[in-house]
């Protein structure tokens, strides 16, 4: 007997999920020889599986994806096993499960349970018409189909649980990045903004610190004049005194008295006085200080002044483009120092090179860019067809060119209404354009291409996540069937 129950008990470890330590449910084997519960092996594998493959929970061999068999035969034995009264109802039972109470009817005791009533019943019950039909088993295997059927329950939870942890911890993540993000951001917008706030404040108090420097020069050349004037002044008041005392009366004649005007002291008679006044040297001549209060070294354009110096300040500056004419399409013509591209009437005789377009009217730019962040503008006044963006440097430029991101064009584009050029066909962006200029920025390092209305600066569109995977250039182009319409790029410095 111990011989037999022992073969018992390896039996049952052998027919139990590894798992969930539980006899197998919907088996399955995996290459290695192993088998688990379907649903065990499954959420194992969502659980610790992913770009390294899958591995075996017993082994650890490694498989490159999920694979595995149905065990027929492990289920046939789990099967067998269920009704081995070697083993009984319950797996390992220690006690007999029993119900406290008993039957009302018939005061036994409560062995069975009626499936179909979901309720405890005795035998008698079991040989009555109220259950003679319905499904009947005994107490402890409905108490160990409930707990199986708990355990499994319990399983998906936790499953769902480390799910719920999982999408957690993830948005937590994702939220603190975020965060993070944001203070990145603020502080680049507080030093690029200070930056240019403190550029202008510096500008200002260096042109009032002028401003005051010429005025308290020419108020020092003024007051000293002031001096002047008011010395003589005071030797005028003082002569016209004297000369209004004698014509009054109020001192002598003095005939005898002689020598000529006496310098120092106030004349004693008329005669003194006659002549000091006719004969003395005349007051010097004074004349106002020559000096402009116009101030015109401060009548220019401050703020023009102030906007070319800030060029110097800014980290992210237009650029001064130009055109390259070893890849400008046959019946396109460059001009105003290679700024200006129009379609032309007559086919130029270039040679066929490499970078040359031969059948989309384009031409890029003579800058390369492999890194870095990059703007520039151009004119589009008037025009109603034109394509600008980036393109990579071996992207296609024979026959037909495909202006998608997949064939290394990263693009905008005006028709009948403006455009963005996509993978899967074209990205309506406005219905109606009217602004003379485009702005476009690249932000190489960051995989990012924006256009913007270069006058209000609103941007229009924009390629996220761009796979710059060498260095682009900027492409161009009128379109066709539009002659004597032009794109420039704009340079201003």
């Amino acid at each position: 007997m111990a011989t037999a129950a022992a073969a018992g008990e390896d039996l049952k470890r052998e027919l139990s999920c590894a798992i969930c330590l539980d006899f197998f449910k919907d088996p399955v084997i995996l290459k290695c020889g192993h088998n688990f519960c379907r649903y065990c092996i499954c959420m194992h594998w969502d659980e610790n599986g992913g770009d390294y493959g899958y591995q075996c929970p017993q082994c650890r061999t490694v498989f490159n994806k999920r694979s595995f068999t149905k065990n027929y035969l492990v289920q046939n034995l789990v099967d067998k096993l269920d009704h081995l009264d070697c083993l009984g109802s319950c797996p390992t039972p220690s006690k007999p499960v029993k119900v406290d109470e008993k039957c009302e009817q018939h005061a036994e005791e409560l062995k069975l349970y009626c499936r179909t009533d979901k309720r405890p019943i005795c035998v008698v019950c079991r040989e009555s018409r109220a259950h003679r039909h319905h499904e009947v088993a005994p107490v402890p295997e409905v108490v160990n189909d409930m707990k199986m059927e708990l355990k499994l329950r319990l399983m998906e939870l936790n499953w769902q649980k480390s799910q719920c942890v999982k999408v957690r911890t993830a948005d937590e993540r994702t939220r603190t990045e975020a965060r993070l993000k944001k203070q990145r951001l603020k502080d680049k917008i507080e030093a690029d903004v200070g930056a240019l706030v403190q550029f202008l404040l510096d500008e200002r108090d260096s042109l009032l610190e002028s401003l005051d420097s010429e005025e308290v020069a020419t108020v020092a050349v003024i007051e000293e004049n002031l001096k002047v004037v008011a010395t003589e002044l005071a030797a005028v008041d003082k002569a016209i005194a004297d000369i209004q005392g004698h014509i009054n009366g109020k001192t002598k004649f003095e005939v005898g008295v002689t020598g000529g005007c006496r310098r120092g002291g106030p004349p004693r008679s008329l005669a003194e006085t006659y002549e000091k006044v006719l004969h003395c040297k005349p007051f010097p001549a004074l004349d106002t200080v020559n000096c402009p209060a116009e101030f015109t070294d401060f009548s220019a354009p401050f703020q023009l002044i102030m906007w070319k110096k800030m060029m110097h300040v800014l980290h992210t500056m237009p650029q001064n483009l130009t055109l390259d004419p070893d890849t400008c399409h046959p019946y396109l013509c460059i001009s105003d120092f290679d700024t200006k591209v129009e379609e032309g009437y007559v086919r130029n005789q270039e040679p066929d090179l490499p970078a040359r377009f031969t059948r989309f009217c384009g031409i890029l730019a003579t800058a390369q860019y492999a890194s870095g962040q990059h703007y520039w503008e151009v004119d589009v006044k008037d025009k109603g067809v034109w394509y600008l963006g980036v393109t990579t440097e071996s992207s296609n430029r024979k026959g037909f060119v495909s202006l998608t991101p997949s064939s290394g064009y990263w693009s905008l584009c005006l028709q009948d209404r403006l455009y963005a050029n996509g993978d899967y066909g074209r990205i309506p962006v406005a219905d109606y354009w009217n602004s003379p200029r485009v702005g476009v920025f690249l932000d190489y390092d960051n995989g990012r291409l924006s256009f913007y209305d270069a006058v209000t600066m609103k941007r229009l569109y924009m390629f996220d996540a761009c796979y710059f995977d060498e260095p682009v250039y900027p492409f161009f182009s009128p379109g066709k069937n539009d002659p004597g319409s032009r794109l420039q790029i704009c340079h201003y410095y």
